[in-house]
């Protein structure tokens, strides 16, 4: 009897106890069950606020017309977005550069150096007046000095005072007066008299750089060459086609982009460019023939109207660099420059 009655205690504590683990079970269940209800309550909370806060403004994309020749004639082409090179490959580098130029070529048939000259020694001459000048004041000057120093003998043995006269208006007159004296010189005791045809031997006359070197070979010898002037840097820069800052190194890094047939008349191509539209502080976006090809759209002003007035020399109405300019300039309706003095 008292093992039945203990055994029955037995089962009942044990189901007690089973009750009470159950129970505990449940407890905690439940508590898991609250903080879990809880923190989705924030989470969604949280995801409300962030949905009522204001997204920020997308930036402007700067668009460019995809064919900007038409500016020039006063129309309003349809819009594309302007990508920049970014990554771009090598080989897409190249077929932009070369696209580039092709669009040049359209806009600028007529393009040539813009200094006046009639033989390979004023040409020389020419170039380095040209220094920290433009080139109009250059051939408003030059007239007086080839008409009193036709050929490098005569201004071999010029006097530097009267020299320095004439040159007066080209500005760093001394300095130009002791090259353009001392590169004749040169050419009548190194070169009897004319103008080398080399690289190597035009480099070795005094104020002859490599820039005024290949002007010379392109222009009066026929020579390809790469005319790395302040304008070609700022273009070949801000189009991303190289990122060097050293003359020497922009021209390996551009002549490399191009055949050597082109590198004369890219050139010009080029610099025309800068010197009519692409301008240092302020170019004509509005009016740029390549404004879908350049990474730099948007710099200057984009307003076609507005862009037409900052055009310059015969792109908007004014004369050129050029005293005695070729005939296919003036046939495209280019105007020669006035006289030193004139107007």
């Amino acid at each position: 009897m008292k093992k039945a009655a203990s055994a029955k205690g037995a089962a009942s504590a044990k189901k007690a106890a089973s009750k009470a683990s159950g129970s505990k079970a449940s407890g905690s269940k439940s508590t898991a069950s609250k903080a879990s209800s809880s923190k989705t309550s924030a989470a969604k909370k949280a995801a409300k606020g962030a949905a009522v806060k204001k997204a920020p403004a997308p930036k402007k994309v700067a668009v460019a017309p995809k064919k900007a020749t038409a500016r020039l004639k006063g129309t309003a082409p349809a819009k594309a977005v302007v990508h920049p090179p970014g990554d771009e490959s090598p080989t897409a580098l190249v077929r932009r550069a070369r696209r580039i130029n092709r669009e040049l070529a359209e806009v600028f048939p007529y393009a040539h150096p813009e200094l006046d000259f009639e033989n390979p020694f004023q040409l020389v001459v020419a170039t380095v007046l040209s220094a920290q000048t433009t080139d109009l004041r250059v051939n408003q000057t030059t007239p007086s000095l080839f008409a009193k120093y036709p050929t490098p003998e005569d201004l071999a043995a010029a006097n530097p005072e009267e020299v320095e006269e004439i040159l007066r208006p080209c500005g760093f007159f001394r300095a130009k007066t002791k090259s353009v004296i001392g590169l004749s010189k040169a050419l009548v005791e190194d070169f009897g008299g004319e103008v080398p045809g080399r690289l190597e031997d035009l480099v070795k006359l005094p104020g002859v750089g490599r820039k005024t070197a290949f002007v010379v070979l392109g222009n009066a010898f026929g020579r390809p060459g790469i005319t790395v002037d302040t304008h070609f840097q700022r273009l070949v820069r801000r189009w991303r086609w190289t990122g060097e800052s050293d003359p020497d190194k922009i021209e390996a890094a551009i002549g490399a982009l191009f055949p050597k047939s082109d590198w004369t008349d890219l050139s010009h191509h080029v610099i025309w460019h800068g010197r009519r539209i692409c301008h240092a502080r302020k170019p004509a976006c509005g009016a740029c023939p390549i404004a879908p090809l350049c990474p730099a759209y948007g710099e200057g002003e984009t307003d076609p109207e507005k862009a037409k007035k900052l055009l310059k020399y015969e792109k908007g109405g004014f004369p050129g660099q050029r005293l005695k300019p070729p005939q296919a300039y003036l046939d495209a309706g280019g105007t020669p420059a006035p006289p030193l003095g004139a107007g």
